[in-house]
């Protein structure tokens, strides 16, 4: 048996259930894994909600590091013993134990433990693709200037290093002046709070007019317009999350009244949908993280019993950099 997190129905925190789950053996293609920590993300918010629909009962959670317990059959990248840390569908994180697809786990390096591991996989990916993937048709070169919204964020965080550590100039947002300064504190060029100025006018002053090629957008809603003003013509306006709402229909000649300009929507699990490209990605996030350019700041840790009040304080944006669930 296994400690989980459970929802029955979606709705708010308070549908967060500590249950006991069996689990069993691992069948072909996956693992056991007991977990020594969980990440949280803003994607366990979408999921609880039932903006991403599941269905229910559902364990919830994307992330995590423990150690291996068994192997199914056909699994050869990992063993029994292993440390390995994952982000990876179907949801199921939030628990000890548990029985799961082996394609996106990887084996966690000595120099990283648990707590970054689970800390990072998530929303290093992410930052991995947008940064190296996700890019504007004209390219990103040395000296660039990109958009980051949420830029104080686990996301954020490891974007702002990221970014500097390739050479461009990242204009992070932020909705607190503490929030702005964390971001400059972690490689971002140039930070605005959203909540104080306008942000569109301030990219477009950063810039002397131009505006960026790439705005790299989780929040939604409330960004959304003023972010296709902050793009200069053919550059690329990159949505990977929803965090104030979901983007309402637009009119596509919208963008081309704006400077022909390019909309794309992005997830993690496209980019991690085989084994070769999970590894390859995974590669290089252990190799930014061990060489200490980029750091994980994680500035949040709740017990998984306390899983109600992180997943409250998350959606109130009292956190900063990543969080974890302890066990």
């Amino acid at each position: 048996m296994s400690l989980a997190v459970q929802i029955r129905q979606p709705g708010g925190p308070e549908e967060l259930h500590l249950v006991d789950v069996p689990v069993g053996e691992p069948g072909p293609g996956e693992i056991r894994i007991r977990h020594h920590a969980i990440g949280l993300n803003f994607i366990d918010v979408y999921h609880r909600t039932g903006l991403y629909p599941l269905n229910m009962p559902a364990t919830i959670g994307m992330e995590a590091a423990g150690v291996v317990e068994a192997v199914g059959e056909g699994v050869t990248h990992l063993k029994a013993g292993d440390r390995a840390a994952y982000a990876s569908q179907p949801p199921g994180s939030y628990c000890e134990v548990r029985v799961m697809p082996a394609k996106c786990v990887c084996r966690l390096p000595d120099a990283i433990s648990f707590e970054t591991g689970a800390a990072m996989m998530l929303k290093g990916l992410t930052a991995q693709y947008l940064l190296k993937k996700t890019r504007p048709v004209e390219g990103l070169e040395h000296g660039d200037h990109v958009l980051f919204h949420a830029a104080a964020g686990g996301v954020g965080l490891i974007a702002c290093q990221w970014a500097k550590a390739l050479g461009l100039q990242l204009i992070a947002t932020a909705g607190t002046d503490a929030k702005c300064q964390l971001a400059l504190a972690n490689g971002a060029a140039h930070a605005i709070n959203y909540r104080t100025e306008d942000f569109a006018a301030r990219v477009k002053e950063i810039t002397g007019g131009r505006g960026v090629k790439v705005v790299y957008d989780s929040v939604g809603k409330d960004t959304w317009d003023k972010s296709l003003d902050c793009l200069r013509p053919f550059g690329l306006m990159a949505s990977f999350g929803n965090a104030s709402g979901p983007v309402a229909p637009f009119a596509p000649g919208a963008l081309g009244a704006k400077g022909s300009l390019y909309v794309t929507r992005q997830t993690l699990f496209t980019h991690i949908a085989t084994r070769e490209a999970t590894q390859a990605m995974a590669d290089d996030l252990f190799a930014v993280v061990a060489s200490g350019q980029v750091k994980i700041h994680i500035d949040q840790r709740y017990p998984l019993a306390e899983v109600q009040q992180a997943h409250r304080d998350l959606e109130a944006r009292k956190t900063t950099g990543s969080t974890i669930l302890t066990l």
